[in-house]
């Protein structure tokens, strides 16, 4: 296990096998597993009975709610929000009668996106930066940067900033978080870019 100057803490119902990598400050709390190959960064939370399998990587600053297992295939990047009960995949068309491990299809969640309770993640899609999957959704394909989507299957719902705020796009699409001030434009393409970081 890695230490940094503040050492793991890990609850003493939690298993953390030999070889998995937890960063400074990063807290593994009651019943959870995080098994040898793991590689997670500093300052995350791993809420209770939480599984985290070896081939999986976890940035910097992540919480985990309770309920969640990462399975392999996933990688989650710095300050990702992970709800109570969300569900990871890695095989489409799984058999139990059907070996499949060869057949992974990777998922990412990208920085800063939040994924809210409940909601489910068929693999091989990636979530953009900041963007917001509200609770029960079903994701199929891939999120774009600050969006937010919901229903199943998940669909486009509007944007989001950076603070997790709805943005509201004028006619010259540009808007600002209504928290922080904070410019945003949304592309010709449909793409939506911040351009400043305040008023």
């Amino acid at each position: 296990m890695t230490t940094g100057t503040d050492a793991p803490l890990i609850h003493p119902s939690a298993i953390v096998d030999e070889g998995a990598e937890l960063g400074a400050g990063t807290r593994v709390w009651h019943f959870s597993h995080v098994c040898a190959g793991a590689r997670i960064g500093a300052g995350c939370s791993l809420g209770q009975n939480v599984f985290v399998a070896n081939d999986v990587q976890i940035g910097a600053g992540v919480k985990i709610q309770n309920n969640v297992s990462v399975y392999d295939a996933v990688t989650l990047d710095d300050e990702v929000f992970v709800g109570p009960s969300v569900v990871f995949t890695n095989v489409v068309n799984p058999r139990a009668a059907v070996p499949r491990k060869a057949e992974y299809r990777r998922t990412r969640v990208r920085r800063g996106a939040s994924l809210g309770a409940n909601c489910t993640l068929v693999c091989g899609v990636t979530v953009g930066e900041y963007a917001f999957v509200a609770a029960g959704a079903v994701v199929t394909r891939d999120v774009p940067a600050f969006a937010l989507v919901a229903g199943v299957p998940a669909r486009h719902m509007g944007w989001v900033s950076r603070h997790g705020e709805r943005l509201a796009f004028d006619a010259q699409g540009q808007a600002r978080c209504p928290v922080t001030g904070e410019a945003y434009r949304l592309d010709s393409d449909g793409a939506v870019q911040p351009c400043s970081s305040s008023t």
